[in-house]
């Protein structure tokens, strides 16, 4: 692989990860709902969702989801039935109550790393999305372990880099809303990015 091949390799990554999704929207979700920490532990597990979906995808693992339809619709209901739930979970547990209390329901970091690393791996449009793409940035005479572990490794920590924007503007935004009256709206309104999240990723189709 040479540096030029990387190079555009690393700007296809940024775009990608520029562009809004279900694991955006999961991460802006736990921002607006939980703040600034869990949006953060979101972020670290849709990393490791990502490098685990990556790893298989260059495994075969993706080839073999674009021939199985069920095996595409497991992956894909197991994901967006996650987020969907803690989305519905999210807004009807909100009430009008005191910001303590508010601080008290929000969604702990722990929760928001799990669902987001189950969110990268049982994404199947991203999967095969791997299995399509990345190999043709891998030179068929190169070593394939270490060009796909560099491919991984690139996009996995770019993505993570956008995702982190994503998520402290989030918070930000959160911030600005965190007064008593409003809270309580702005964490409803994480639970219905969640459940968006949740929907769009049922929509998906190979």
């Amino acid at each position: 692989m040479t540096f030029s091949v990387w190079l555009a390799f690393a700007a296809a990554s940024v775009v990608m990860g520029l562009m809004p999704g279900p694991g955006v929207a999961a991460i802006v979700g736990y921002a607006l709902g939980s703040g600034r920490r869990t949006a953060l532990a979101s972020v670290a597990g849709m990393t490791v969702g990502n490098a685990i979906a990556m790893t298989l995808s260059l495994v075969g693992v993706g080839a073999l989801l674009a021939a199985s339809a069920l095996a595409f619709s497991v992956l894909k209901w197991v994901g967006a039935l996650y987020l969907i739930v803690l989305g519905l979970y999210t807004f009807f547990k909100t009430s009008r109550a005191t910001s303590a209390e508010l601080k008290i329901d929000a969604i702990s970091p722990r929760t928001a790393f799990l669902g987001n690393v189950a969110v990268g791996v049982f994404h199947p449009k991203t999967i095969i999305f791997y299995v399509s793409f990345v190999p043709q940035f891998i030179d068929a005479n190169g070593s394939y372990p270490l060009q796909a572990a560099v491919l991984t490794v690139t996009f996995c920590l770019i993505v993570a880099a956008t995702d982190a924007g994503y998520a402290l503007a989030a918070s930000a935004a959160r911030s600005l809303l965190s007064r008593s009256d409003v809270a309580v709206w702005t964490k409803r309104a994480s639970g219905g990015v969640l459940v968006a999240a949740g929907v769009a990723t049922a929509a998906a189709k190979t």
